[in-house]
């Protein structure tokens, strides 16, 4: 059986001790092992990290672009090797897969220009003779943990502007579906960065603990459930690392009287079953304004939903693929069946659903809830699958409030043709990222990627100019260059530029 290794200054290592299947979600058996490494392993990892960095950040920035170029134009020129990959241990069908590793590829692209990305301020003449400046450096020894719904785009976002601006970075990626990350680092050393500047670990909770605890690695970006989240957040923090830890998500589309059902259907469906529902920036939850509205609303819904194809991840005609794991699935069944213990209408049962021929697969039929209300616990956890909730709104106001007051603040969306209202919703809404007819508001590659609340621990977001920020520390340069046969005076009081 195929075994999925670590890769450690520029090559592959074996590693020892305990190892972990890897599945193919499309016909539940175990297609690799992976090994499961240990705090030893990461000290490896950390040395050829520390060895390798100086010269990296002493490079200019770029002769560093220039390697993110080549490392994007091999990234393209593999794509559907990558994808073909990616979908076999995720189960995303393969054009899913491709826009996952596209999005990664947008942050790639965009720290192409980290020497514009890089440049400080400078201000002339502040005081007599003096002048300020500022500069922003790499920290060192830098980490990301990624989950497993987006095995090649959350890696991307996070090692591409780490590396851009100097550091050297360690990702431990899902064990779930680990090849991807392995073959992005080979492809990373193929494109000429240096060995150790880019490694990959592979492990479980005594991984990411081990580079919670380990003092040379200066910073952490995190993405996975918010339980999680909160706990790598507080650890990392008590080790005075830089934390930026990404959550969970609930995120609502909120239907106007005015919107375009049609469209907006097409919209709600796509972003709440695309990936199987295995995206946190996935819409589980729609909310219909006004009792007309909810009636045409999931009458369209329904329609549209028996339209939509479950197949392999290799099938060109499937809308969506299996879940990651057996144990995920099971999850999910659960939680189908809390809503309807709960009292939801459960309008469309996706359980029980088999392929002919791949019965031992990780699938689940798209479901769909009405009458769920806030106070059930399946409306205020993460689902994180194939299933759409309808929670009706009498108003615009109440709707505000059902996105705003959720534990959860990662995404959410208004479908309507009112600019007044949208713009009233944009401002008011208490969430990080808002969609006006756009059902999945993941930002473009400069700006920024982040939520609210608890889905979100950490003051700065994901790529853009936050992650320019994240993964550097600005010094400030008060300078003066005093003519020479002037006497020195002496001063006891604070230095002021008056």
């Amino acid at each position: 059986m195929r075994i999925i290794p670590h890769f450690i200054g520029g090559q592959a290592v074996a590693g020892q001790g305990a190892f972990q299947s890897v599945f193919d979600p499309n016909v539940g058996i175990a297609q690799a092992q992976v090994n499961l490494g240990d705090a030893a392993l990461l000290d490896t990892a950390v040395k050829a990290a520390l060895a390798a960095q100086p010269a990296w950040a002493a490079l200019n920035p770029q002769r560093r672009a220039r390697v993110l170029f080549e490392f994007k134009r091999l990234i393209e020129a593999h794509l559907d090797e990558l994808a073909v990959l990616l979908a076999s241990e995720h189960g995303k069908v393969v054009a899913d897969a491709k826009g996952d590793i596209q999005r990664g590829l947008d942050v790639v692209e965009f720290v192409c220009g980290v020497p514009q990305l890089l440049k400080g301020e400078f201000t002339e003449g502040a005081g007599p003779g003096i002048d300020v400046y500022s500069m922003r450096q790499p920290l060192g020894v830098v980490a990301g943990v990624t989950p497993f719904n987006f095995p090649a785009m959350i890696p991307l976002w996070m090692l591409a502007p780490a590396i851009a601006v100097g550091n050297a970075f360690i990702l431990k990626p899902s064990e779930r579906n680990p090849s991807v990350p392995i073959r992005l680092a080979e492809l990373a050393q193929q494109a000429g960065l240096p060995p150790g500047i880019l490694n990959v670990v592979q492990g479980d909770k005594t991984m990411v603990d081990a580079i919670l605890d380990h003092s040379d690695i200066k910073a952490l970006s995190f993405v996975g459930s918010s339980d999680i989240a909160q706990y790598v957040y507080g650890r990392g923090a008590a080790q005075g690392k830089r934390m930026q830890c990404m959550g969970g998500a609930k995120n609502h589309g909120v239907v106007l009287p005015d919107a375009d059902l049609d469209q907006a259907v097409a919209d709600i469906i796509g972003a709440a079953f695309g990936s199987a529902g295995e995206r946190c920036m996935a819409l589980p939850v729609v909310v219909p304004v006004g009792e007309a509205t909810a009636t045409r609303l999931r009458e369209k819904l329904v329609a549209a939903i028996a339209t939509l194809r479950v197949g392999l991840s290799t099938d060109r005609e499937a809308h969506y693929g299996p879940l990651v794991s057996q144990a995920h699935k099971e999850r999910v069944e659960r939680y189908i069946q809390l809503g309807l213990d709960e009292g939801a209408e459960l309008v469309l049962d996706g359980r029980g659903l088999r392929l002919a021929g791949h019965e031992a697969g990780y699938f689940l039929g798209p479901t769909l809830f009405d009458h769920v209300t806030p106070a059930m616990q399946s409306y205020q956890d993460e689902i994180f699958g194939p299933v759409l909730q309808i929670v009706r709104a009498a108003t615009l106001e109440e709707a505000i409030a059902l996105a705003s007051r959720h534990p959860y603040g990662n995404g959410v969306a208004i479908f309507t043709a009112n600019g007044d209202a949208a713009r009233e919703f944009a401002s008011r809404v208490e969430v990080g990222m808002v969609g006006i007819n756009v059902p999945i508001p993941v930002p473009v590659s400069y700006h920024s990627f982040g939520g609210w609340k608890r889905s979100a621990f950490g003051d700065l977001n994901q790529y853009g100019q936050d992650g320019i920020r994240f993964f550097t520390r600005t010094k400030t340069v008060t300078a003066r260059w005093p003519k020479g046969g002037v006497a020195a005076e002496q001063s006891f009081v604070i230095p002021t530029l008056r």
